[in-house]
C-alpha cells in the first residue's frame, strides 16, 4: 500500500507539532514538517507562507497539506492577518490545485462561531458569527477552501478547533466544553486525511468526547471514523480538581468574548 505523502504546516507550534508528532508515531505517513524556521533536529524545512515559490516546491507530490501555520499577532488585521494568514492560505490553495494535492486540511478555530450565546445550537453549517478580526480571517481561509472545492474540485476540510493546551486537562470553565487532547487531536487529524474522497468540502468542530460540549460531534464517527476517547470533565476531576479551582472565563457567548458598546 502508498504511503500518502503529508506536509505539515506550523510543525514547530503547539497544534502542528502534536499532529507531527502524532501521525510520525503512526509510522503510515511520509511527512514533511514546516514552519517559519528550520529546525533540523526536528526535522522542519523551512517555510514562509507568503512566498508562493516556496509553496510550489513543498506541495510537488504532496497527497494532503495540513495547514497550522498563523502569525501570532490575531488583531492586527491590516499588518499582520491580511498580508500573512490569509495572502498565505491563497498561496498554498494555489500551489495545491496547480500541484494536483488532493486534500487541504485547515485548522480554523471555533472563534469562527463565536458570537453564538452558550447554549444555543451551531451547527456546522449554520451562518459564520466570528468573535474577533482572527475568527473573521478563519472564516475568509474556510470559504477560500470552499472555492477551490466548487471551481477546482480540491477536497477541503476545515477543523475548527476548541481549546488545545497541550496537556491532560483543561485549564478554565470554557475550555471544559470545547477541550481536545493530544490524542483526540492526532486521531482527528488522521481521520480528515484518511476519509472518503467522495467528501469534497467540509467543516467540523475539533473537540472531545466532552460532558455538555457545545457542539454536536456524535455523527463524525460514522462520518469519517472520529471516536474521541477523552472527557474534559472526567480527566478534570481524575486531577483532583472541581470547576471551581480552574479558571471562571465563560461568557453569554460560546467564543469566550465580551460584546463591546
Amino acid at each position: 500500500m502508498n504511503r500518502r505523502k503529508l506536509l505539515i504546516t506550523g510543525a514547530a507550534g503547539k497544534v502542528g507539532g502534536s499532529i507531527t508528532a502524532g501521525l510520525r508515531a503512526l509510522d503510515r505517513y511520509d511527512i514533511i514538517a514546516a514552519d517559519l524556521e528550520a529546525n533540523r533536529q526536528e526535522e522542519i524545512v523551512e517555510l514562509n507562507v507568503t512566498d508562493a515559490d516556496r509553496w510550489l516546491e513543498l506541495t510537488r507530490g504532496v497527497d494532503t497539506v495540513i495547514h497550522n501555520s498563523w502569525a501570532k499577532d490575531n488583531e492586527d488585521f491590516l499588518g499582520m492577518v491580511l498580508p500573512v494568514n490569509v495572502t498565505g492560505a491563497y498561496h498554498l490553495y494555489e500551489a495545491a490545485r496547480i500541484n494536483g494535492v488532493r486534500r487541504v486540511v485547515f485548522a480554523s478555530s471555533n472563534h469562527a462561531m463565536g458570537f453564538y450565546r452558550v447554549g444555543e445550537e451551531a451547527a456546522v453549517d449554520d451562518p459564520y458569527r466570528p468573535d474577533s478580526l482572527y475568527g473573521l480571517s478563519k472564516c475568509y481561509i474556510e470559504l477560500l477552501g470552499r472555492y477551490y472545492s466548487d471551481k477546482y474540485d480540491l477536497s477541503s476540510i476545515n477543523i475548527r478547533i476548541g481549546n488545545f493546551p497541550g496537556d491532560d486537562r483543561p485549564h478554565s470553565e470554557r475550555s471544559l466544553h470545547i477541550w481536545i487532547s493530544d490524542r483526540d487531536l492526532v486521531q482527528l487529524a488522521a481521520c480528515c486525511v484518511e476519509a472518503d474522497d467522495s467528501h469534497r468540502f467540509l467543516s467540523l468542530y475539533g473537540t472531545s468526547a466532552n460532558t455538555d460540549n457545545y457542539y454536536d460531534i456524535g455523527y463524525l464517527a460514522e462520518l469519517i471514523g472520529y471516536r474521541p476517547q477523552d472527557d474534559a470533565a472526567e480527566l478534570l476531576a481524575a486531577s483532583g480538581l472541581s470547576e471551581d479551582d480552574i479558571k471562571q472565563d465563560e461568557t453569554a457567548f460560546q467564543g469566550g468574548v465580551k460584546r463591546e458598546r
